[in-house]
């Protein structure tokens, strides 16, 4: 003989609401803990206040900068970086560099890639980059500049460094941040090119946003 069990329209009601308030006990306390965690997260960031990365340049020599065609430039530039973390506490993972030089607001190099790095606290790296271009078109007036800068008696270049940081407090790693260097080399130009390079030894600070 099978028993059947009949179970009342309240009796079902009643399971439905135990059911109901669980997942709301469950749901406001995951909401509390990840609230706590992002709070923890966001005071430990306060408290440090991690400043941004600091760069100078060291030095930069031009080894060939000259027009193969009316308006394609070749260029070889070497230089030099020192970077430094500021920070007691945080240190800095560098990702996805890339340098490169302009000249009167044109880029006068290919993008040169840097190989990722991690940097401690309050280390200092020195960094060191070979900018090439080969053909790379520029405006027709490119010559009238580099003329211009002969009588001035100076060229000036803008070299900068483009990439990505992430931030590293203890084992908590931050997602990545964008990070744009701006270095200004300024060289002695005479009225005729010199046989060896144009060379910038001034150990000037640069312009760093993140």
């Amino acid at each position: 003989m099978s028993l059947i069990s009949i179970e009342s329209p309240k009796h079902c009601a009643k399971q439905g609401l135990n059911v109901n308030k669980l997942s709301k006990k469950l749901f406001f306390a995951f909401s509390a803990f990840f609230t706590t965690l992002l709070s923890l997260i966001l005071i430990i960031w306060l408290i440090l206040r991690p400043a941004k990365p600091e760069f100078s340049l060291k030095e930069a020599d031009i080894y060939q900068l000259s027009l193969s065609a009316p308006n394609l430039l070749n260029s070889s530039i070497q230089l030099t970086l020192l970077s430094k973390n500021p920070n007691q506490k945080v240190g800095v993972y560098y990702d996805e560099l890339q340098v490169y030089a302009a000249y009167g607001g044109q880029q006068i190099t290919v993008d040169s890639p840097l190989p990722p790095f991690y940097q401690g606290h309050q280390d200092s790296n020195l960094l060191t980059a070979s900018l090439v271009g080969t053909g790379l078109p520029v405006a027709p007036s490119f010559n009238y500049e580099v003329g211009r800068d002969q009588t001035a008696g100076k060229l000036v270049l803008n070299l900068r460094v483009n990439g990505r940081i992430r931030w590293k407090v203890g084992t908590w790693v931050s997602g990545r941040y964008r990070i744009n260097v701006n270095c200004l080399a300024v060289m002695a130009l005479g009225p005729t090119l010199p046989t060896g390079p144009l060379s910038s030894k001034q150990g000037t600070a640069c312009s760093t946003t993140v």
